[in-house]
């Protein structure tokens, strides 16, 4: 028997939190929610989440910080919740890693459609085209998910993973950041900001380049957008 998927859900607002559980129970989901970064840290072991839902304004310690040491500690997918005035806030999210964010006040259905489109797009997938791609001093395994550059293994976070093992497997094709959020963001890129691209890919540049800003694999197209050069 398959397990339920299981949400952990970190907000402060009491009612945020009941209807976001409510529409997640009545979607099938196991739901832990708890008020404050300090709650969240006591549960994670027990609730042993497949996805965190976590607001950035919380007292005493910010969602941010709590979702670094998620990063820190492994690639349980979030979706962080944010209030409009937040921008700086989101794009740190992102740098830190977060899947996707949702902007309150926010429809509960998105939300959980949201949920469902990260964990599917978490979930590894079943038949890659190919499992290892080889250049000059860059190597990706699919079924291992590593990277290797220049004979030093590199830390990507599964999305990290997921757009440069795309972008290589299809090198000196240039892709917008609207076709990279469909092949590589699925059905969920209607929601999604473009700038999720971006992040993403800045963030592959400092961990792969010897030179972010003069990057070798990941080059921009200007006024296109993306291409790997093999």
């Amino acid at each position: 028997m398959v397990r339920s998927q299981r949400v952990l859900v970190v907000d402060d607002e009491p009612r945020v939190r009941e209807v976001v559980v409510a529409y997640l129970e009545r979607d099938g989901f196991r739901v832990t929610d708890v008020p404050s970064v300090e709650a969240a840290r006591a549960v994670m072991g027990d609730a042993d989440p497949d996805l965190v839902i976590l607001d950035i304004m919380l007292p005493a310690e910010s969602g941010l910080d709590l979702l670094a040491e998620l990063r820190r500690n492994g690639d349980t997918p979030v979706i962080l919740l944010t209030s409009r005035s937040e921008e700086t806030d989101r794009v740190l999210g992102l740098e830190l890693g977060a899947d996707d964010y949702v902007t309150k006040p926010f429809s509960p259905r998105e939300l959980v459609a949201r949920v469902r489109s990260v964990l599917r797009r978490a979930a590894p997938s079943q038949e890659p085209t190919k499992t290892q791609l080889g250049f000059d001093g860059l190597s990706l395994d699919h079924v291992t998910r590593e990277v290797v550059v220049a004979g030093e293994p590199v830390d990507l976070t599964a999305k990290e993973f997921d757009l440069l093992f795309y972008l290589a497997s299809h090198p000196r094709q240039v892709f917008s950041r609207n076709q990279l959020l469909e092949q590589v963001w699925d059905s969920s890129s209607q929601w999604q900001d473009p700038a999720t691209v971006t992040v993403h890919i800045r963030r592959i540049r400092t961990k792969i380049e010897a030179d972010p800003k003069e990057p070798r694999w990941l080059t921009t197209v200007w006024g296109v957008g993306y291409r790997f050069e093999a």
